[in-house]
C-alpha cells in the first residue's frame, strides 16, 4: 500500500510519522510541546525542529507547563545561548508566555486537552485523502481554534501552524488513506 511520503527525510521524520503524527493525545504536557514544537517552526522545515527536538525537551525541562511559565527572560537567554534550538527569541519567549496562557485554560476548562478536544466534541476528524495533495493547509477548524488561541494570547498559532497543530496532536488524522498508520488501517494491525 501506498504511504505518507513527507517522512522519508530522515528517521527522526520516519518515527514522528509512525508512532505520533495523527495519533489522538490528550496529554496536556505533550499537546503543549506539540503547540511549541509547530510554532517553532513557522518559516522553518518540520525536520529541522524533530532534528532539535531532543535540545527542546532539555532545555524545556521536557515541556513542563509550571516550570515553562516561570522562565524568565534571562533563562530563555541562557537557554538560547547554551542548547540547540533555533535561537529566534520570540519563538523562546512563547514558550513562557504560552505556558502561563496554558495554565489559565487549565482552570478554566480542567485540561488543555479538554479544551481544544471541546471543538471537536471529542472525536477526531479522520480524513480519507487518495493523495498527500488533496491534505490542505489550514481549514475552517484550525481558523477557529487559531482565532480563540490567540484571544487568550497564545502567539505563533497561525490558521496554517495550528493546523499541523491539530495532525501533531491526533485532532485530525491526515495519512492518506493507504497508509498503514491511518487510522482504520491501524486499527485493523493492531486488533
Amino acid at each position: 500500500m501506498e504511504q505518507c511520503s513527507w517522512p522519508n527525510s530522515s528517521e527522526k521524520m520516519q518515527a514522528y510519522h509512525d508512532e505520533e503524527w495523527c495519533r489522538p493525545s490528550r496529554n496536556d504536557r505533550y499537546i503543549f510541546e506539540m503547540l511549541n514544537l509547530e510554532g517553532a517552526q513557522a518559516g522553518l522545515s518540520w525536520s529541522i525542529v524533530i532534528g532539535k527536538r531532543e535540545a527542546y525537551q532539555a532545555a524545556f525541562h521536557n515541556f513542563d507547563i509550571e516550570y515553562c511559565a516561570n522562565l524568565s527572560d534571562a533563562d530563555l537567554e541562557t537557554i538560547k545561548e547554551n542548547y540547540n534550538v533555533i535561537k529566534h527569541f520570540a519563538k523562546l519567549k512563547s514558550v513562557s508566555s504560552n505556558a502561563e496562557v496554558v495554565l489559565r485554560i487549565q482552570q478554566e476548562f480542567g485540561s488543555f486537552a479538554d479544551f481544544l478536544w471541546s471543538f471537536v466534541e471529542n472525536e477526531p476528524i479522520i480524513n480519507q485523502w487518495e493523495t498527500q495533495a488533496q491534505m490542505p493547509a489550514e481549514s475552517p477548524l484550525s481558523l477557529q481554534i487559531s482565532k480563540d488561541l490567540k484571544k487568550r494570547g497564545v502567539k505563533f498559532v497561525g490558521a496554517v501552524t495550528t493546523y499541523s497543530f491539530l495532525q501533531a496532536i491526533g485532532m485530525i488524522d491526515d495519512h492518506i488513506k493507504t497508509c498503514d498508520f491511518h487510522t482504520s488501517n491501524r486499527q485493523v494491525h493492531e486488533s
